[in-house]
């Protein structure tokens, strides 16, 4: 009888260590994320409040009423929409070039254990894109591309090729080498081996590499700060557009500003059991 009562004191000992180390676990990912939590919600506040709110103090959080004239406002008055298509061709062309230039180049850079191009790849990421600015200025200013989308796409390809390339030499490299080779004995060619079995393998991996690719691009500034004209403005700077010399509207800034963000969150919400599937893949493949 004592042995059961022991047991069953252990079981409820164990079982309160973990619900003690999983509220420790949920308590400690609250406090890393609730400063972001809080300017989001500080922000949807401002965006939904008018100015005279916006500029009380004490500060108003909750809007009363809400209004919804900043959103309106961001359209009518600063062709948002038509920054929005730009935005949205930029980063699909973008992401794509990437995905069908950066897949096959991680591929033969795993396969041929090329570990100073992976370097180089890296340090291609890593570079300040300022870097790159002056000379791809000057050159697409001797093309007479200036204030075009077409620098716009070629720019963010030095964002977003690195990082699919970058990503794929790890799941590649992860991948196990019989089944390809099996391909190859049954007469299959390297690029037939390739399609068929080591790209479904590494659907997680790419899936990951699209949607962060697709992300650093929507959200770059400095290039279409530089090389785009006035109607091919992409929305990272149509926000800074929003700031005028006389003063900061604050509620139309927050408006831009979740409506810059609201896609990429969007994406991220629904794409992320594919980007944990991703990145655990990857981990556990790399381990």
């Amino acid at each position: 009888m004592s042995g059961a009562t022991t047991r069953r004191r252990g079981m409820n000992a164990n079982r309160v260590r973990r619900l003690l180390g999983r509220a420790g676990l949920y308590l400690s990912v609250l406090v890393l994320i609730s400063p972001a939590i809080l300017f989001f919600l500080w922000m949807i506040s401002l965006s939904l409040k008018n100015e005279a709110d916006n500029t009380a103090f004490p500060p108003v959080f909750i809007p009363n009423p809400p209004t919804i004239a900043n959103f309106v406002d961001v359209f009518a008055k600063n062709d948002f929409l038509s920054y929005t298509i730009n935005s949205v061709i930029v980063s699909f062309t973008a992401t794509g070039l990437a995905l069908l230039f950066g897949v096959p180049a991680g591929y033969g850079i795993a396969k041929a254990k090329a570990t100073k191009a992976a370097v180089l790849i890296l340090v291609a990421r890593i570079t300040p894109g300022l870097s790159y600015l002056i000379p791809l200025f000057l050159l697409f200013q001797w093309l007479g591309l200036i204030g075009t989308l077409t620098p716009l796409v070629i720019t963010h390809l030095v964002i977003t090729v690195p990082i699919v390339v970058w990503i794929m030499i790890g799941f590649f490299e992860g991948l196990p080498a019989e089944l390809e080779e099996a391909a190859l004995v049954d007469g299959a060619t390297i690029w037939q081996a390739f399609r068929h079995v080591a790209m479904p393998l590494a659907r997680p991996g790419i899936m990951v590499a699209m949607i962060l690719s697709f992300i650093f691009s929507w959200n770059n500034f400095i290039f279409g700060v530089v090389l785009a004209g006035r109607s091919t403005r992409t929305l990272p700077v149509a926000v800074y557009n929003v700031l005028t010399f006389e003063q900061i509207s604050w509620g139309p800034l927050a408006a831009a500003a979740l409506v810059v963000t609201a896609p990429v969150l969007l994406l991220t919400l629904l794409m992320q059991k594919e980007i944990v599937a991703g990145l655990t893949a990857g981990g556990v493949k790399g381990g």
